[in-house]
Formats: C-alpha cells, sequence, structure tokens
C-alpha cells in the first residue's frame, strides 16, 4: 500500500477509534487487500507455492479504496476495494497458480477490502461503526509488487510476516 494512502486512511481510523467500542483496531502496517486467502500451508506446499508465485507475469495494478463497511457475519469493518479489471486478472492468476499446491479458491465473489477492526464481544449490533457517511475521497496508487504474508496468532492481535515479495511488471 502506498505511503499516501496510509496518511490517508490512518486519520480517518484515529478519530473513528475513540468513538466506537467492543472493536479491536488493526495497525496500519497490517493493511493490506488479500487476493487469496491460504489458511495452513504445510513446509510441501510452502517450497512448492513460492516457484508457483514467482511464475506469475502481471502488469502493475491499480488500486482505488472506496467507501466503508462492516461485514456482519464476521465482524469485521473495512474499507473497500474497487475491483479494476487489472485486479481482478490478478487475484485470478494468483488462485490458478496456487491450485497445483492444493489450495482452493473462494466459491464467494471476490471482495477485495482492507481490514480496519474486527469485533471483540457481544452485541456487536449495537457499536457497528457509522458507514452511512461517504467516505472522503481517496488517492489511488499503483501497486508494483504483491507480497505472501504469514499470520502471527497472538494475544494483543494478530501481526503479518512477509515471507515473499512478487514484482509485478
Amino acid at each position: 500500500m502506498s505511503a499516501g494512502t496510509l496518511a490517508e486512511l490512518a486519520p480517518l481510523v484515529a478519530q473513528m477509534k475513540p468513538k466506537i467500542t467492543g472493536w479491536r483496531w488493526s495497525e496500519p502496517e497490517s493493511w493490506h487487500i488479500t487476493l487469496q486467502f491460504l489458511g495452513t500451508t504445510g513446509v510441501d506446499q510452502y517450497s512448492r507455492l513460492i516457484p508457483q508465485l514467482r511464475a506469475i507475469r502481471s502488469p502493475k495494478v491499480p488500486v482505488q479504496l472506496g467507501g466503508l463497511g462492516v461485514f456482519d457475519r464476521t465482524g469485521i469493518f473495512f474499507v473497500d476495494v474497487q475491483v479494476s479489471p487489472q485486479l481482478a486478472d490478478l487475484q485470478k492468476l494468483v488462485t490458478s497458480a496456487t491450485a497445483p499446491c492444493g489450495f482452493v479458491a473462494e466459491s464467494r465473489p471476490y471482495h477485495p477490502h482492507i481490514t480496519l477492526a474486527r469485533f471483540e464481544g457481544k452485541n456487536r449490533a449495537q457499536n457497528l461503526p457509522d458507514t452511512s457517511a461517504p467516505a472522503p475521497p481517496f488517492s489511488g496508487f499503483i501497486a508494483s509488487e504483491f507480497l505472501l504474508y504469514e499470520s502471527v496468532l497472538a494475544p494483543a492481535g494478530d501481526r503479518y510476516a512477509v515471507r515473499g515479495r512478487f514484482p509485478l511488471i
């Protein structure tokens, strides 16, 4: 994610945090757009995965953030990411590249987003962020690479470790 996008998104989140209770906020360094969630990955899968991802050839991808939203079922507050043809193509290339390693693509339509917070506790409906106001216009950016992250689970909140960087041409 570009430094400019982080600089635009961070103040919005900082402004919302004190007004909304019961949510665990993601740190800006963990903000990302998921192309495919892989889940638990064994050593053998990982060793096959890296060459598959390195073989992907895709142009750089324009990224534009949209409005704010909540996935009610999972309790995720997010900023939407518009699906450009280039982003959709990259997502398809990634899911095709991971299939020979035993990973299965989601059956649901691709809905790119950046997770800003996760709800903790009960009564989520009483503590929902207000998503009715339009989000400020965000500057777009051009993604010049995609990353392979590993989720590192911790009581204070998950963090993400970069396990691979793959350039877009």
